[in-house]
């Protein structure tokens, strides 16, 4: 498998003293799905905005399919953590949203929304306002919208992290079924170290600032997976506090010290 996405040496400085990303390298290969764990404020997020190019790059190397990073880069697709569903326009208008600016033809975008709409479970809801509709519903919109691009690329900053824990295994186990359907490369932040090793192909974990990598572990669990039943599965919890002792590391101290 090819390297859909390399970063190279990557540093970051914020207003030109504060390092908050130091020496980080990273391939991420075709179809792989990856997720990076780290302390809040170690870059997690920072590397998902060099990616998309909303950021400059100053100091190190990224390429993204073989070219460096560009805002509105049609391979790349980007959900944030929030739904950021607009208002005025209803879940089918919403979920269209992306194609529209892409230029995609109504007709066809509308079939194609409708299709990941009645996927994500929300079928019936195509025409009611993000107001009516609860935060999980919202998330999923969020997802079909994100879907719906047809990007091979998915970069994916805490898009769950909100949400209480049932409504969460429901869209992990959503995403893995959308994801194992078409294996887009995805790159996907998160703070939860059980969703990380549930969803992932590897964990990358993170030290605090300045963020470098301290481990690239394999998630040796067989695909496909149901984030539910894993949490009977002896092999998941023993990669789970594998993480967590690596994190630890990259900590400076121990779990019971942090709490």
């Amino acid at each position: 498998m090819s390297a859909e996405i390399r970063i190279r040496d990557l540093v970051v400085r914020f207003g030109g003293d504060v390092l908050a990303v130091d020496r980080v390298s990273l391939d991420v290969k075709y179809g792989e799905f990856v997720s990076i764990v780290g302390p809040s404020g170690c870059g997690k997020t920072t590397v998902l905005n060099l990616l998309t190019g909303l950021i400059g790059l100053e100091q190190g190397e990224i390429a993204v399919r073989g070219l460096r990073p560009f805002a509105g880069n049609p391979d790349v697709a980007y959900m944030l953590a929030r739904d950021s569903l607009l208002p005025w326009r209803s879940t089918l208008e919403n979920a269209c949203y992306g194609m529209e600016l892409r230029g995609v033809p109504r007709a066809e975008r509308e079939q194609k929304a409708r299709a990941l709409l009645a996927r994500v479970g929300l079928g019936d809801f195509a025409d009611h306002w993000p107001k009516q509709l609860s935060h999980g519903m919202r998330q999923r919109a969020a997802l079909a919208r994100t879907f719906c691009l047809d990007s091979p690329i998915l970069l994916m900053d805490e898009p769950f992290g909100a949400l209480d824990a049932q409504t969460k295994l429901q869209l992990e186990d959503l995403l893995l079924e959308l994801w194992n359907a078409e294996r887009r490369t995805v790159v996907f932040i998160t703070h939860d170290l059980a969703e990380a090793v549930a969803l992932s192909d590897r964990v990358i974990v993170m030290s605090a600032r300045p963020g470098r990598i301290i481990a690239d572990m394999p998630i040796t669990l067989e695909r496909p997976r149901s984030v539910r039943a894993l949490q009977k599965d002896p092999h998941f919890h023993e990669l789970y506090a594998a993480v967590w002792a690596k994190l630890e590391e990259g900590l400076g101290r121990s779990f019971e010290e942090v709490h």
